[in-house]
Order: C-alpha cells, then sequence, then structure tokens
C-alpha cells in the first residue's frame, strides 16, 4: 500500500487544522490522482494522509510568507536534502528571517523572473 505524506510549512506557526479548507482540497486531489494513476488502497487507506508540519522560521507579519517558504526550501536545496527536514536543521537554524534574508530572497526571485522574460 502506498503511504501518503503531505509536508506542510507554516510561517504563521499554526496547525494544519487553521486551514480546514486546505486539507479538504488537498486530500481530494490526492484521492484523485491516486484514482488517475489506479493506485491501490485498503478502504481504511483511503482516508489515511498524514499531515507533517516542518518546523520553519516564523514570519511577523502577514504578507512574507510566500517569501519565507521561496527561502526555507533555497536553504534545503542549498544544503543537498533529499528530504525535507521536519525539524530545522543546524546549519541555518533560527526563530525568523531577517529583513536582509527575505530581501535577499526577493531580490533572487526577482531575477529569476526577469531571465524568463515573465515581465515583458
Amino acid at each position: 500500500m502506498v503511504q501518503l505524506l503531505v509536508y506542510y510549512l507554516d510561517s504563521l506557526g499554526n496547525d494544519w487544522t487553521t486551514y480546514p479548507d486546505m486539507k479538504v482540497l488537498i486530500d481530494t486531489v490526492l484521492q484523485a490522482f491516486r484514482a488517475q494513476r489506479d493506485i491501490q488502497t485498503s478502504r481504511m487507506g483511503a482516508n489515511s494522509i498524514t499531515w507533517i508540519k516542518v518546523a520553519c522560521p516564523q514570519q511577523r507579519n502577514q504578507i512574507d510568507c510566500g517569501y519565507f517558504m521561496l527561502r526555507f526550501m533555497r536553504d534545503t536545496l542549498a544544503l543537498g536534502r533529499l528530504k525535507i527536514p521536519t525539524d530545522y536543521f543546524d546549519e541555518f537554524k533560527c526563530a525568523f528571517y531577517t529583513k536582509d534574508q527575505v530581501d535577499e530572497i526577493k531580490e533572487e526571485w526577482c531575477q529569476f523572473m526577469i531571465k524568463l522574460n515573465v515581465c515583458s
């Protein structure tokens, strides 16, 4: 049987129960994906999606969540991690990203989008 794991990052520090619509949507998409791929699951396993919260730096405002996730994933990939860590690892352990760290990822994202010629 296929084990389904959903790793979620919440830089606001909430639990997935804060976002019941998100959980329903992701669960529905995963079930549709399994049906489309004809992935067999037991009746019990059909609803046994495990949600794992990943510890990540917490934002201090309500608008930088996307940049926090980009920064976190960039840091994860920069270390050559093949798996998403469920606990923030020692090399980058911090409770918050600084303004400079957030500005750095904003600049990198802008440069990436310019190279793709998305903004023209």
